[in-house]
């Protein structure tokens, strides 16, 4: 009876470990079942409908540039860039340093068609630039505009480029600080800029920072970062900047740049130096007319430094372009200036100098 007790036993467990075995062999064979998600959020659905109707005013810029010499032979410069829409002519906003020295544009559009164009605009001072293209056939979207007057710390903002050649790549996040100041190649600095932590990498630039209307605040042109990619310091022009530089770009080509015709040393030729320096100043210029004086050529001797405009300090040469740009051409601007160790202050004319 024990004898038939164990046996019965083994034949059980031989039965089970079979019936395991072949259990074991039968998981994964089938796909699982599909659990049922429900509705959407209401922020996802926001975001979805907002990217659908952003996305086809938003474009991709290629370039080529001049013929350079390389290890491999002569190779043509190119790069790559992100613009949107700005009307129903033609007109794509960008960088200015997305085209620079550009001696070939092409832009591929919401449709995946491409389109030659060409640079009809530059504004160097404020990083914008207007290209225009040539043969469109397909409907044009131009992107909704705003304002950046009333933009809030922590309000939600979203970017829309092609960042290593990822077309159309949406990033959100908010608008982490406003009214920075960002230096631009030509020397000057843009103020009012917006900085954001949505995700901003090479390949963004020229495109379009959005509020949660879907409507334009700022042109995406720089970050801040050791590697090279994003690390949640991006900055964008603002659009109040972007609505009056474009215009003038489409009628004139160019945008007026207030000045008053000087010179200035590099803002680290003199340490310690409290100000700007006067390198020259330009015949016939108001800052001429004003009597303010240069360095002597001859002697090396340091001219007027100027350490105030309007009642604000200045300390670079962005304060005083600043100044400057606040009094606008036709008006006037008054710099304090630092003469043989004396203080004295000068009233003097803001004029277009783009010309100069």
């Amino acid at each position: 009876m024990r004898y038939a007790v164990i046996w019965v036993l083994v034949l059980a467990t031989v039965y089970i470990g079979d019936q395991f075995i072949r259990d074991l062999w039968l998981v994964g064979d089938e796909p699982r079942a599909v659990t049922a998600r429900g509705d959407l959020a209401a922020s996802e659905q926001h975001t979805i409908e907002l990217f659908q109707n952003a996305a086809p005013s938003v474009v991709y810029i290629f370039t080529e540039g001049a013929y350079v010499s390389t290890p491999r032979g002569r190779a043509r410069q190119s790069g790559t860039g992100t613009g949107f829409i700005w009307d129903q002519a033609g007109h794509v906003v960008t960088n200015f340093h997305v085209v620079d020295q550009a001696e070939r544009v092409r832009v591929r559009l919401f449709d995946d068609t491409t389109v030659e164009a060409r640079v009809i605009g530059a504004a160097p001072d404020h990083d914008i630039a207007v290209v225009r293209l040539s043969g469109v056939r397909a409907a044009l979207r131009p992107i909704p505009v705003g304002s950046s007057a009333d933009l809030k710390v922590g309000q939600a903002a979203y970017a829309i480029g092609n960042p290593f050649g990822l077309a159309r790549t949406l990033t959100t996040g908010v608008v982490s600080a406003l009214d920075r100041r960002l230096p631009t190649a030509s020397h000057r600095e843009i103020a009012g800029v917006i900085q954001t932590d949505a995700a901003i990498n090479p390949g963004n630039s020229g495109g379009p920072l959005l509020d949660s209307a879907g409507r334009l605040i700022g042109v995406n042109t720089a970050i801040i970062s050791d590697s090279g990619g994003s690390a949640g310091i991006g900055f964008a022009v603002p659009v109040d900047t972007v609505n009056r530089v474009v215009p003038a770009l489409i009628r004139d080509g160019r945008m007026p740049r207030p000045g008053i015709g000087i010179v200035a040393l590099p803002e680290d030729a003199v340490p310690g130096l409290p100000g700007i320096a006067v390198e020259r100043v330009l015949q016939g210029s108001p800052a001429a007319n004003a009597g303010l004086r240069g360095a002597d050529a001859r002697t090396g001797a340091i001219g007027d430094v100027i350490i105030g405009a309007d009642g604000r300090p200045v300390r670079t040469l962005g304060d005083l372009a600043a100044a400057v740009e606040r009094a606008g051409i036709n008006g006037a601007v008054e710099l304090t200036i630092l003469r043989d160790g004396q203080r004295m202050t000068v009233r003097v004319m803001v004029v277009d100098v783009s010309g100069r």
